[in-house]
């Protein structure tokens, strides 16, 4: 018996790659949405809060004091959905598929002076929250803010303990999924004394109504589009006219210098004997700039391992884009349910990784170089571990202030184990191949066994000074021009909310925060206006 046929074996080789295939999605071209009956239960998940002007600072739901069951249970994750911070644990809200509720009692809470204090630090920051229904994401504000006037100075702090859930279905599924608190008064949180308990009764309501989209994906209001602020609108037209102007120009430099080049070439690459009948420094009197160093140009350079395993790592990332781009396009994983980008880009890139090997080794071992072993060493580890050595800070501060944000010691063994077992191997493959097939390389024209002497240049003209001055290129322009060209339609902040896209009544204080911030209007049912805002919390 071998150990190649030895099906344990086999599945043990490949369980990381069917891990991160299940990961990634339900298949081509399903969205993974599931079916119900009227009177069905429909399980609402907790997942995070954070602060809404840094969504990468996430924490679990239940880290604050709020409605929690005795048993927290929490819902088993893909490994894209884990990268992506999410903690999903189910909640005390009981929803049923077509079955209105009306102010239903969620839970009776004494909260002390302690969590009081929590609460209110977490509304000063603008914590939003994040439920899931159904792989939908629903995200409001923990609780609201009010701080108006200069003399007398006025701060008022409440907590929202009413939550109305709207749900769109059709048919048998649910297709779009929001929280709002309209009409709702705050609950305040000012005035209490540090040895005194706050009472509080968390309420919900649930309503449905019937909606004629039939996909998910033609209505997409939930995501972090419709939530979290654009900056800016996408100009197309803008992005597609300047690619065109720019491949011309390319395509018209390029077919002139292929003409003038091609003369150059056929006359460097004459024999020697031919171009040295007379002096032997006629063969360059006519050549200024560049030409005069033609036959050092394709001098294999000293550290000729390093370049070729950035070119392997290049043409890796290259690949890795381009498949994603391509997976999405052909509906191979659901762009839309949480983590299915990141874990296809963690399978691709352990799939990939062959390509790095061989781009690396097959261009090493053309110009000349003879440790290959060393340069397909490198080339994995080139991106890999200085990738890892910074991750493991970031990981290790966001671990220290538990954040979601922060990997479990299982998923780094996992991803640890997809490197080892699939991504270095196929280095070592690729690399095995790209060696046995290279041929020796042939420079456009010949180069000299003596390198020409090249006299010492001034410090104006040396690499630190150009990579100086070529750093600031892009920085050229004043730093007020770009922000001149922004006009009003160019800021996105409440389109996805604006009232002709939406046919839910949505919370007037959530959908309207930013776009009244802007225009200086006030705020309804807090009478709050610009001028009395603190600018730093909108």
């Amino acid at each position: 018996m071998t150990v190649v046929g030895n099906p344990r074996s086999w599945s043990c080789q490949w369980l990381p790659i069917l891990i991160l295939l299940l990961g990634t999605g339900h298949g081509p071209g399903v969205e993974g949405v599931t079916h119900y009956k009227a009177g069905d239960p429909v399980i609402l998940y907790v997942n995070k809060v954070g602060p809404y002007h840094n969504p990468q600072e996430t924490y679990h739901y239940y880290q604050l004091p709020v409605c929690c069951p005795e048993k927290i249970r929490h819902k088993s994750l893909s490994l894209g959905e884990v990268l992506d911070g999410d903690r999903m644990a189910e909640s005390l809200y009981e929803i049923r598929f077509r079955e209105n509720v009306e102010k239903r009692i969620l839970c009776h809470m004494q909260l002390s002076s302690a969590q009081v204090e929590q609460l209110r630090q977490a509304i000063e920051e603008l914590y939003y929250f994040e439920f899931v229904v159904d792989d939908l994401p629903v995200r409001g504000f923990v609780g609201y803010m009010e701080e108006s006037g200069f003399l007398p100075h006025s701060h008022k702090i409440g907590l929202w303990t009413h939550l109305d859930f709207h749900l769109e279905f059709h048919g048998d599924r649910i297709i779009f999924a929001n929280v709002s608190v309209r009409d709702v008064k705050p609950h305040s949180l000012d005035g209490l004394r540090p040895d005194e308990f706050l009472g509080l009764t968390h309420t919900y309501s649930v309503r449905w109504s019937e909606t004629s989209v039939e996909r998910r994906s033609d209505r997409r209001r939930g995501d972090d589009g419709g939530f979290f602020p654009r900056t800016l609108e996408i100009h197309w037209l803008s992005i597609i006219n300047s690619m065109v102007l720019v491949f011309l120009l390319v395509g018209f430099v390029a077919v002139i210098l292929m003409r003038v080049l091609r003369n150059d070439l056929a006359r460097y690459n004459l024999d020697e004997e031919t171009t040295s009948a007379g002096s032997g420094d006629d063969f360059d009197q006519g050549d200024n700039g560049w030409k005069i160093i033609h036959t050092d140009v394709f001098r294999f350079p000293p550290y000729r391992g390093l370049l070729c395993a950035v070119l392997g790592v290049g043409a890796q990332f290259l690949a890795l884009g381009t498949g994603i781009i391509v997976m999405a396009l052909l509906g191979m994983f659901n762009v839309h349910r949480h983590g299915a980008i990141n874990s296809a880009a963690i399978l691709l890139y352990a799939l990939t990784c062959c390509i790095s090997g061989y781009v690396s080794s097959h261009f090493y071992r053309q110009i000349g170089g003879e440790r290959w072993v060393w340069n397909i060493i490198l080339t994995t580890s080139l991106f890999s571990v200085p990738f890892f050595l910074t991750w493991s800070v970031v990981n290790s501060v966001h671990w220290a202030n538990g954040s979601t944000q922060a990997l479990p010691a299982t998923t780094i063994l996992l991803l640890l184990t997809v490197w080892l077992l699939v991504g270095f191997p196929l280095t070592v493959i690729g690399g095995i191949f790209g060696k046995n097939n290279a041929s020796p390389f042939d420079a456009p024209c010949r180069t000299k066994n003596i390198a020409r002497e090249i006299p010492p240049q001034p410090w104006y003209k040396s690499t630190v000074i150009h990579m100086t001055v070529g750093g600031f290129l892009p920085f050229r322009y004043p730093p007020f021009i770009p922000w001149l060209s922004l006009s009003g339609s160019d800021l996105n902040f409440s389109r996805p909310y604006s009232s002709s896209t939406l046919t839910q009544p949505i919370d007037p204080w959530f959908s309207g925060t930013i776009q009244r911030s802007l225009n200086g209007s006030s705020y309804p049912q807090a009478g709050l206006s610009l001028n009395d805002m603190r600018v730093s919390h909108l």
